[in-house]
């Protein structure tokens, strides 16, 4: 089967396309740079989700599409790109996809569009507050999901999934996600927010949980693809130990260290730069914890992923290791 797979070239992208490849896929790469070696696509066609023309082109002739191209940031300068590529870049798709007759589409969202809710893990049938959707990357996914269930209603056979908190090797940018941990590993981070916390999944088993949602996921459904809940002071302490660190001792309470990102960022902006480590927004969506529940996903795709810790430690000693290196 020839499916056409957008953003093989990033991190859950080349992933997915290395889980495929596996499967005995045929991949056709959509994305702006060469996808890796290792992720075993066939064909590479050079383009930007953004050109419904080259989207067009590019989906011709193939039985399913993946869409996991995305602008995963918190940089609000980057508001209006985030609002192209999450939101333009995925009604380009689905039109493709109508316009072609694609058998199947998968779609690529966030679990930042099912909560995070107070006093339990979020599932797909929650919503987040509303007051986290000032946050761009957070309004432009919801926006871009609620395109492709609609698609799904009007009769394009289409899926979404809910990656969590995903971690690996191969984050070579890295994602805000990845780059936590790299900050971890360099010494850069000695406190963590008390009582924060992260729904942790390996990008390995996000790649295969994107394979089963295209086999057997109902059509105008979202599967939340996450891993192991965890507090921020758990994930912090598995990151060290893995690479020989001290693990971060200090635990603050959200509202001041909120205050002070906002503070960071006012001052940044006036420089006209981005802050390096209290990123406003990322502060503000760490208010509840970001717990989630996959069952919907093991019940009905048979998804079952590895422990978080696992996940953690594989990416501590990656951002550790010569390959993270190489990589810059």
């Amino acid at each position: 089967m020839l499916t056409l797979l957008t953003g093989a070239s990033g991190f859950i992208g080349s992933h997915v396309a290395a889980e495929f490849a596996l499967r005995g896929a045929e991949v056709r790469a959509l994305c702006r740079t060469e996808p890796p070696d290792w992720t075993g696509v066939r064909e590479w066609v050079p383009g930007d989700v953004c050109d419904p023309d080259v989207v067009r082109r590019a989906a011709a002739g193939c039985q399913a599409i993946v869409h996991v191209a995305a602008l995963y940031s918190y940089a609000r300068c980057r508001a209006a790109e985030m609002e192209q590529v999450n939101v333009t870049g995925t009604r380009n798709v689905l039109e493709a996809a109508a316009r072609l007759g694609v058998p199947r589409t998968v779609i690529t969202s966030s679990s930042a569009t099912c909560g995070p809710v107070s006093g339990r893990p979020a599932t797909e049938a929650d919503q987040p507050p509303d007051w986290e959707l000032a946050v761009p990357y957070k309004r432009t996914k919801l926006e871009a999901e609620r395109l492709a269930l609609a698609a799904g209603h009007d009769g394009i056979d289409v899926v979404c999934v809910n990656p969590t908190t995903v971690l690996g090797p191969e984050d070579r940018r890295p994602t805000p996600s990845g780059k936590m941990i790299r900050d971890l590993v360099q010494g850069r981070i000695r406190g963590y927010l008390h009582r924060a916390g992260i729904n942790v999944v390996a990008v390995e088993d996000v790649a295969r949980g994107h394979a089963l949602a295209l086999e057997c996921g109902r059509s105008s459904q979202r599967y939340i693809l996450g891993g192991e809940n965890l507090s921020l002071q758990e994930v912090f302490a598995i990151a060290a130990a893995a690479v020989g660190r001290p693990a971060p001792r200090l635990g603050l309470p959200w509202p001041p260290v909120y205050g002070v990102a906002v503070v960071a960022d006012a001052l940044s902006q006036l420089r006209g730069q981005e802050p390096e480590l209290l990123v406003r927004d990322e502060v503000r969506l760490a208010r509840l914890p970001l717990h989630f529940s996959s069952g919907k996903a093991r019940r009905e795709l048979g998804y079952r992923p590895g422990p978080g810790a696992a996940a953690v430690e594989a990416a501590a000693r990656w951002f550790e290791s010569a390959a993270y290196d190489r990589a810059q």
